[in-house]
């Protein structure tokens, strides 16, 4: 179903780089907020840099494609040296075909890792690639985000009755 989460893990750190090649995985699309980082933040944890670094370190490409403004997303991820896309209209696929460009993979190498059911992984389930769908970091402030979230449970609801289980 293209609502109900594929796979969950507790954060992006669980993803590991062998399980991502024994998929296939050769790109990676990064959301930020409560996915990278606490939402709003320019911090990045020191587990999340050692994630990238062990990431990119196995040879897998990564973007960032957030639904923020670019002040808010250019200097993070400029800090952090990937390059991004912002506005980038999630649930509609816009922002992953701009990334798919620029990443040079075909669907099938591509997955989205993100924390949201009715931005990230309905995104990635219209464009055709993955869902890593990680558990949100930090607290979440904003109005409409927190009203999206009312409507998720059902959907995790029939992850987990399907057998799935949180990767950690």
């Amino acid at each position: 179903m293209l609502l109900t989460p594929e796979i969950i893990f507790k954060n992006v750190e669980a993803i590991r780089p062998d399980w991502l090649t024994r998929q296939g995985i050769t790109a990676l699309v990064l959301d930020v907020d409560n996915t990278l980082t606490g939402e709003g933040s320019q911090v990045l944890d020191d587990s999340v840099r050692a994630w990238l670094d062990a990431v990119h370190t196995a040879g897998i490409s990564t973007t960032i494609v957030s639904n923020n403004v670019p002040r808010r997303v250019a200097p993070f991820a400029q800090k952090i040296g990937l390059r991004w896309v912002a506005l980038a209209c999630k649930p509609l696929p816009v922002g992953l075909f701009v990334a798919r460009r620029r990443l040079g993979v075909p669907r099938r190498q591509m997955a989205m890792v993100g924390d949201q059911i009715f931005s990230d992984r309905m995104a990635a389930g219209l464009f055709g690639i993955r869902c890593l769908f990680v558990l949100p970091r930090g607290e979440e402030r904003n109005a409409g985000v927190l009203f999206k979230r009312r409507f998720e449970p059902p959907f995790l609801r029939r992850y987990y009755e399907k057998g799935g289980v949180l990767h950690e």
